[in-house]
């Protein structure tokens, strides 16, 4: 019944793109850094606040790092999907494929004095924030050389010299450390703003909604992102949501509807929120997106979709294959630069793979660090039984 009754809806999520490819406003062939306007795909749709233009500026400098980057994040994932299934990762491990956008067009509108906190989907954030291949997949098989050291796992990447606080398992829990992240940023004056992402799955979390009052009390610069892929955990939004409009959710808090897909159109939204963040408080986006795997390795991801639903969002929506033809319509680079381009990113991950299987797992007495804030308590292990002696002062 879910099924049939989803199949009749499923055109939805390909109507608004049916048509649609952002339609250039200005053509102007260029090489690295001449300007370049490009129409978002769909219009915005606001509450309580004015849409930003549709307008968007970029350049053959950016759309072509666009294309690699998020070229590299989804050649990442497939690998991450191999490795796991070789039994190289084990426990939770949640793929980002498909929503390569989101975090590409938002590294594109801040900087790294802007934090992001963000849920289980982690891998390609990181990556985005300036992580590297090497980290990433060292921490996913769980060896010393990883970004959280091989003790996070796939759930916990972590980059504090980038403002990336990390994947959080707790569905939901992100959303009152990344309030508290905006309340430091308030705080300190530091004119930053911090990214809080959370998924469809999460978004009916009552500490969202707590978190999300304090912050609105307080004019906190803070940005929850709604990265909604349709499917929290296998569940159809419109089984578990009465009112699956996230970006209205916040009710007395502004919000904005995005192409999720569309990294210009994420781009200019989070510019537009950062800008607004600043002056006025929270601000809601809900990034219309779509996961192509499973939401974890776990689930076969074609029990509550159908196959062919995926293979549509692919054929319409790819975020990749978009930026592909507006590069290669405005002459940019060739269809064959760019696939030289994306075997060469295929090069890097299997290399990266291959030194992350050679890195030592950490030693068994890790397991007793990070326990305390450094300077408010003491570990140190017996010679023979290794046993945790811990006191504080």
């Amino acid at each position: 019944m879910a099924l049939s009754r989803f199949s009749s809806r499923s055109n939805t999520l390909l109507q608004p793109f049916a048509t649609a490819f952002p339609v250039a406003l200005r053509r102007q062939i260029s090489t690295d850094t001449s300007p370049l306007t490009v129409e978002t795909s769909v219009p915005f749709t606001s509450h309580l606040c004015e849409a930003p233009s549709r307008a968007v500026e970029t350049s053959s400098k950016e759309l072509l790092s666009f294309f690699h980057d998020m070229a590299l994040m989804r050649r990442m994932e497939i690998a991450a999907d191999s490795l796991y299934k070789a039994k190289l990762i084990r426990g939770f491990c949640h793929l980002y494929d498909g929503q390569e956008a989101v975090a590409i067009g938002m590294e594109a509108a801040i900087t790294k004095k802007d934090a992001i906190i963000t849920s289980y989907r982690d891998h390609c954030t990181f990556l985005g924030r300036g992580g590297g291949l090497f980290e990433a997949f060292s921490e996913l098989m769980g060896r010393k050389t990883g970004c959280s050291k091989g003790k996070g796992g796939s759930m916990h990447f972590y980059k504090k010299d980038a403002s990336f606080y990390g994947g959080h398992g707790i569905v939901g829990a992100q959303a009152p450390l990344g309030c508290g992240l905006a309340f430091a940023q308030k705080y300190s004056k530091d004119e930053a703003v911090t990214f809080t992402l959370y998924g469809d799955g999460a978004a009916n979390q009552g500490q969202l909604f707590e978190a999300l009052n304090i912050a609105a009390l307080w004019d906190l610069p803070a940005i929850l992102v709604c990265e909604n892929n349709h499917y929290g955990m296998g569940t159809a939004e419109w089984r578990s949501a009465k009112s699956p409009a996230y970006f209205k959710r916040g009710d007395y808090v502004p919000g904005l509807k995005v192409d999720g897909m569309d990294a210009l159109a994420v781009k200019q939204a989070c510019k537009f929120a950062k800008e607004h963040a600043l002056k006025n408080g929270p601000i809601i986006l809900e990034m219309d997106t779509y996961r192509y795997h499973g939401h974890s390795m776990s689930d076969p991801g074609s029990t509550y979709r159908t196959r062919d639903e995926i293979s549509g969002v692919r054929q319409v929506r790819d975020p990749i294959d978009r930026v592909r033809k507006l590069i290669v319509s405005h002459d940019i680079a060739t269809e064959k630069e760019l696939k030289d381009m994306e075997k060469e990113v295929r090069k890097e991950v299997d290399a990266a793979v291959a030194q992350a299987k050679e890195s030592p797992i950490p030693e068994s007495s890790e397991l007793f660090t990070n326990i305390y804030v450094k300077g408010f308590g003491s570990e140190s292990f017996g010679a023979d039984r290794k046993e945790l002696r811990a006191t504080l002062p």
